[in-house]
């Protein structure tokens, strides 16, 4: 008799696609090691190639929306996507990082050097989860997997814009 069967195990039907897609971004959280520098490098590139199309005075508003985009539609499809794998914070779920990486590239010029320096500051932030960052977390379901991260963001946005209010990088 299965473990299923003798009714210790319960049945959980699977996350419904838009959730699964949107949760994983579209599959970059099943992508391993480390799904969640997969996820903020999917991010970053998006940003990269997106950026070239976007009228310049609307570059920051267009990646705020984008980030909003992430955060609303990310925190429901966390949710039902935890829900299926019965697990607190599934490591494919990857539109937290999504979300937090654009946080964390709002006001940059889209250079290199600045993307670099985003992407290792937002990873950074985010595997060191500083106070409140770690706390964030253990707010429900979907909300506590994607706010950690949205925090975690704002933590390298700020110091993205003093290292370049301070000049800190050559562009």
């Amino acid at each position: 008799m299965t473990e299923l069967a003798a009714g210790r195990v319960t049945a959980v039907s699977p996350a419904p696609l838009w959730a699964t897609l949107t949760a994983t971004f579209f599959g970059a959280g099943r992508l391993r090691p480390g799904p969640g520098t997969w996820g903020s490098a999917a991010a970053v590139l998006i940003w990269a190639a997106v950026w070239r199309w976007v009228p310049t005075q609307a570059d920051w508003i267009v990646l705020a929306g984008l980030a909003l985009l992430a955060i609303v539609i990310g925190i429901p499809a966390a949710t039902r996507f935890a829900r299926a794998s019965q697990l607190k914070d599934p490591q494919s779920v990857v539109i937290d990082e999504v979300a937090g990486q654009w946080i964390t590239l709002l006001f940059a010029p889209v250079l290199w050097k600045t993307l670099l320096l985003g992407f290792i500051l937002f990873r950074a932030f985010d595997i060191l989860k500083p106070p409140p960052v770690r706390q964030l977390e253990r707010l429900p379901e979907g909300t506590g997997i994607v706010i950690d991260d949205v925090a975690a963001g704002l933590y390298a946005l700020l110091v993205m814009q003093l290292v370049l209010h301070f000049r800190l990088l050559s562009l």
